[in-house]
């Protein structure tokens, strides 16, 4: 989990920043950036303690963003527009410009989803399977706090 030491100082201000930011009346805003900001704890945790990618991948959650689609949030209330290149600080999230907060939460979803999948597939482990597990756990990583540097964002 090299690949998070970079952006290990930073995180630390923006998940003071989504703990502000939940303390909102609309409960499903506050339910969802409270997971993103529980979820980016579990890879900063994560890498602090050398943890292993099976209990962190457990530790991930979508049921806030499950129940705000049930219940038809507008992800725009995260942040309306798009991400612009102002807003992207890693390279690899390039890829992202122009999507909108909808677009990328479901990505994030998607590969929680994807994770937790493989891990069921494969004796609750992610340890010997064929999939780059190291990069899509870093993606996952890299999505998530690109939406919340969206969402900081003025």
């Amino acid at each position: 989990m090299e690949w998070l030491n970079s952006s290990l100082a930073p995180l630390k201000d923006l998940l003071a920043f989504l703990y502000k930011k939940s303390k909102t009346n609309d409960v499903l805003k506050k339910q969802v950036i409270i997971e993103l900001r529980d979820n980016l704890n579990v890879f900063k945790n994560g890498y602090i303690n050398q943890s292993s990618y099976d209990p962190m991948i457990d530790l991930l959650s979508r049921e806030a963003v499950q129940r705000a689609i049930r219940d038809n949030f507008s992800f725009k209330k995260l942040h309306p527009g798009t991400i612009s290149q102002a807003m992207i600080y890693e390279e690899r999230n390039r890829k992202y410009l122009g999507w909108t907060s909808e677009k990328l939460v479901d990505k994030i979803d998607e590969k929680i989803v994807e994770l937790k999948n493989i891990k069921k597939m494969n004796h609750d482990s992610v340890e010997s399977v064929q999939n780059n597990i190291s990069l899509m756990m870093s993606n996952l990583y890299f999505r998530m706090k690109l939406l919340a540097d969206f969402i900081q964002s003025p």
